[in-house]
């Protein structure tokens, strides 16, 4: 608090006290935690001491990670009960230390990104995360908000002019507008897209398209969905042995028996933290869940709010950290026929773009 404040004259025994600690801070910052280093390296470069204060950015920067997709952040600033443990405020801070002492236009530029990433993907829990947010992001590194060229797009031989579109409207502030094409007007050479960006800061994009298919013939979710999320589903069949439980795989033309026990595993993987994920997984019509009530469930490191419906079980994730995550649930054949066994889809409520799916299959019951 008394480094925002270097001009205040202060009694010689009050100086004494402040030089006495700033001595500890110099010698044992290694062991402190993200935030607490920010403070120090912060309150050192105001105490005059500049060279310390390199030395923990340069330390802070050496054990950071540099994504191109999601900028620059630091893997142990995770979320926790304590004040000091808050990631958003404690990246918000970095980004003011980097930014009064180290004043490295691009680096700034990277954290920021990180900033805005972790916003399309999560809630800031707080009005204070969300004031301090702001403020780091207009603090300094590029002026994004100035920037008013829009992203140069040509789709095939084609140049999207959204001022030339009619019924587009663009977004005041953000820039924002979207265009779509009916199936008559697409052609192959459509598939080649050229995107341009002008100016400082960054952009987003999607191209998306939309068709029918039968649910059986669906194929996972390649590469081209992205890493972001991703969504594996298996079924085995259950049974009782001497030996303990054994789980024998169903692939496509195995035969199935009214009665059998059927397990649904579903693995989860997500490259960053999210917040709000639906996950349904659909279930063929001869199948019934064993669990028919819906509640609050954990499994596997996940909380989640399970829901059955007639055609298909969903799952609510409040949070999913980073990771791989496995989950099971039974159900129990009941009826003959060869029935569709659907898919399973999951994407983030709060930025649908991240989305994924996994294969369809067909069951066949004697």
């Amino acid at each position: 608090m008394r480094s925002f404040f270097k001009d205040i004259k202060t009694s010689k025994k009050v100086s004494e006290i402040m030089e006495y600690y700033l001595g500890p801070a110099r010698t044992y910052w290694t062991n402190r935690n993200l935030y607490f280093k920010g403070l120090i390296a912060l309150t050192l470069y105001r105490a005059g001491d500049e060279a310390s204060a390199q030395k923990i950015l340069r330390a802070l920067e050496e054990n950071s990670v540099k994504s191109k997709e999601l900028g620059m952040y630091w893997k142990e600033n995770t979320p926790s009960w304590y004040w000091h443990q808050a990631p958003i405020e404690t990246h918000s801070l970095l980004i003011e230390a980097f930014s009064e002492i180290g004043n490295d236009t691009k680096i700034i530029d990277k954290l920021k990104v990180w900033l805005l990433k972790n916003k399309q993907t999560n809630q800031w829990e707080t009005t204070k995360a969300t004031s301090n947010a702001v403020y780091a992001l207009l603090l300094q590194g590029s002026d994004w908000l100035s920037v008013t060229d829009a992203v140069d797009v040509k789709i095939g031989s084609e140049t999207i002019d959204p001022k030339k579109l009619e019924s587009v409207r663009v977004e005041a502030g953000t820039g924002y507008y979207k265009t779509s094409w009916n199936s008559q007007e697409i052609n192959p050479e459509m598939a080649t897209v050229n995107i341009k960006k002008q100016g400082e800061g960054i952009a987003w994009g999607a191209l998306y398209w939309q068709y029918f298919e039968d649910l059986d013939r669906i194929t996972p979710a390649g590469k081209e969905a992205g890493k972001a999320l991703e969504v594996r589903k298996k079924l085995f069949l259950k049974k009782n042995t001497n030996n303990g439980e054994l789980l024998t795989e169903i692939k496509e033309g195995n035969q199935l028996n009214v009665g059998d026990l059927v397990r649904v595993r579903i693995e989860l993987k997500s490259d960053r933290d999210m917040e709000f994920i639906h996950l349904k997984d659909m279930r063929a019509a001869g199948f019934e869940p064993v669990n028919v009530l819906s509640r609050f469930k954990w499994q596997d490191g996940l909380g989640y709010y399970e829901s059955t419906k007639d055609a298909s079980t969903n799952f609510f994730f409040d949070f999913m950290p980073k990771g791989v995550y496995v989950f099971e649930y039974d159900l129990r054949v009941n009826n003959t026929g060869n029935f569709s066994n659907g898919i399973t889809t999951i994407r983030s409520m709060y930025a649908p773009e991240f989305t994924s799916h996994s294969e369809g299959i067909r069951v066949k019951v004697e």
